[in-house]
């Protein structure tokens, strides 16, 4: 026989072993492969070491760790007509892999078109003032109606967290103007507070001075020692009744 014979003989096994060998897969713990024999849905398999039949059997990795997906800031209308921009993340994984390949073209990007439709049919519902004070309540709101909708491609929606609601500059002024007047009436709250308590301590010591005999006295004379400490002040003393009617006596 030939030379050329002789490799053609040789080579065939050869490439029939490669070509075998090229169908075995390593995959990964959190990694899942879909397999189609001749198009059809056949299995799914892994981890570890998985063997697929080469040009027979076509295969579709899948992710089953939990996926992050940041929603881009999108203005949104509430119920009262004031547009706020609202910033999204929601949190999924992969439960049934064969229904996120076969049900839907790409799971990642349909998730996503849907938790920003959910958002603006809950916000769109309320007012500025749930929607700023109530933000964990509309997160869970979109996440049940996600939830509901992707379960049958075999997703779940772990979470979806509002990371940022941002009002229009014209608002914000109007807010910070609301903060300023509110921080004021505040201080003028406790100012007069704080009035009224000195004015009722001063009628309390008031009363027990004129109730105490020789009290008032005593508290001038206080008084007027501790001025007396400084000599550059001048000292007007009023004398008590008492004390002038004794100096009269004295004087006579």
């Amino acid at each position: 026989m030939e030379f050329w014979v002789w490799i053609i003989i040789a080579g065939v096994p050869a490439v029939l072993f490669i070509w075998l060998l090229s169908g075995i897969k390593v995959i990964l713990e959190y990694e899942r492969l879909v397999v189609f024999r001749l198009g059809k849905y056949e299995r799914t398999i892994g981890p570890g070491l998985v063997y697929v039949i080469p040009v027979i059997e076509s295969l579709s990795k899948v992710d089953l760790r939990i996926i992050t997906q940041d929603i881009p800031r999108q203005e949104v209308m509430t119920r009262d007509n004031i547009p706020v921009l609202a910033n999204t993340v929601v949190y999924f994984k992969v439960e049934r892999p064969e229904d996120a390949v076969i049900k839907i073209e790409n799971y990642v990007y349909a998730v996503r078109q849907y938790t920003q439709a959910a958002l603006r049919d809950t916000m769109g519902t309320m007012e500025l003032d749930q929607v700023l004070s109530e933000r964990d309540k509309i997160a869970n709101e979109i996440q049940t109606i996600v939830d509901k909708e992707t379960s049958e491609w075999g997703i779940d929606i772990k979470g979806i967290k509002i990371q940022e609601i941002e009002l229009p500059s014209e608002m914000k002024r109007a807010f910070a103007k609301q903060a300023e007047a509110e921080r004021a009436k505040r201080a003028v709250i406790i100012q007069s507070d704080g009035e009224r308590i000195a004015a009722q301590n001063l009628a309390d010591a008031a009363e027990m001075l004129s109730t105490q005999r020789g009290a008032l006295q005593l508290r001038t004379l206080q008084t007027i020692r501790d001025i007396a400490q400084d000599p550059s002040e001048k000292i007007v003393i009023f004398m008590p009744d008492e004390l002038t009617d004794i100096v009269k006596k004295v004087k006579k």
